[in-house]
This record gives C-alpha cells, structure tokens and sequence, in this order.
C-alpha cells in the first residue's frame, strides 16, 4: 500500500498561523479529515507516527538510548491512534440503541458534569472540562451512558470547543430524531493556562440550543439544573 505523504510542508506565513492558533480559530464544523484518512491501518498508523516522533525527540536533542526515554516514540504513537485521537476513525463510533418512551417522559433529561478530555487541534495540548447535554424526547430515549460516550467520541480528537459542541448536538439532534437539544460545554485549555498568556484562572464556556430549548423558559430551566 502507498503511505499518504508524510512529509512536512513548513508554512511560509508564520505570524498568521500564530495568529490562527492564538485566537482558536476554527476553519469548519466538520473536523478536517482528507480523503484517504483511513486507508491506513491502525498498526501501520502506530508504526509511522512512532518513526516520526522518534525524529522529533532526536531533534529536540533527547537521548533516545535512555531507559526512560526509549520506549517512549512508540507509548505517543499508541496513545495518538488508540486513545486521545480514537474519535477520528468512524468505527469507534458509539453503537447507539433508543428506547421506547413508554413511561410518556415529555420533560427535558439532563446528563450534567460528563467530563471528558480533548486536544486543541492549534497546539496538541489538552482540553479538559464538564458537558451539560439535555433532551426532551420525540417517542424514543436513549440510555445515559450512551450520551456520556457520545461526548467523549466527539472530545478524542483534535478539536476546538465549539465545534466539539455543535458536533455533540447535532449528533444528538439525528439519533434522537429531536429538535430539543441543549448542549453546554465549560472547559479549561492548557494552550492558554500552560503557554502563551498563562492564564490559569480562566475557562471557556460554549453552547449548543434547538427547539424548545430556545425558548427563554426551557433555557432558564436548564441552566439552572446545571449550575
């Protein structure tokens, strides 16, 4: 099989990519993937992003013959594809089954404090806060833990906040077949409390609302539950 192309095209307009990373911009609401992202394997996947990691190291002028140091090219690469990054491939996606709302639950649902964990798609750094998800439903539920899972395959990639956001509500807005949807995400990225402005105190709060969750009554309602 032929590899994508790996090699590095460095940039010729550094200050507008800062510039771009600095103010978390986002290009799309669908993360950027190319064509032929999953022709690869996830072994093979391992195995060049090991290769390329080890550079990186060499390079920084780490001594990969270090006991503590050795293993780890193939610990990132096996944490990048597994684990942080796993939400890109669609197979990880969550089997979702929905339930028939025989009860006659005609309330909002609320899953509130799911914590999750994410990477700025700017700085390869992490995201880390607490998604606030609410429905009403339209005849089918869904199983809580299901909502929770959807939340973290959406937060294992690189990301930004809002997008993550509106790709958990708009997910949730198909299986649920629903336009009641509430999604609010506060978060704290460490490219901005461990770089950069340093600021340590501050988090980012975004939001996601359809239907009757514009409605200022279903709103006030829902953001009191989660406070």
């Amino acid at each position: 099989m032929k590899h994508p192309e790996t090699t590095l095209n460095i940039p010729l307009d550094n200050t507008y990519v800062e510039e771009i990373g600095d103010n978390h911009v986002a290009s799309s609401f669908d993360t950027p993937l190319r064509e032929d992202a999953f022709e690869l394997d996830d072994d093979t996947k391992v195995e060049l992003i090991q290769e390329h990691f080890k550079e990186i190291m060499n390079i920084l002028g780490l001594d990969l013959t270090d006991d503590s140091l050795k293993g780890t090219p193939y610990r990132v690469a096996k944490m990048y594809v597994k684990e942080v990054f796993s939400g890109l491939n669609p197979k990880n996606k969550p089997n979702v089954k929905l339930f028939e709302n025989k009860y006659q639950y005609n309330e909002m649902l609320i899953e509130k404090d799911i914590t999750f964990y994410s990477n700025c798609e700017h700085h390869f750094v992490p995201i880390i806060g607490k998604a606030h998800v609410a429905y009403i439903a339209n005849g089918q539920v869904i199983g809580l833990s299901k909502i929770n899972r959807i939340v973290q395959y959406f937060a294992k990639r690189p990301q930004v906040q809002e997008r993550l956001t509106v790709q958990i509500g708009e997910e949730l807005k198909k299986l649920l077949n629903t336009e009641h949807i509430a999604v609010v995400i506060d978060a704290v990225h460490l490219c901005v409390s461990s770089r950069g402005v340093e600021d340590t105190s501050s988090s980012t709060i975004t939001s996601f609302y359809t239907g009757d969750f514009k409605k200022a009554e279903h709103k006030d309602a829902f953001l009191k539950y989660i406070q």
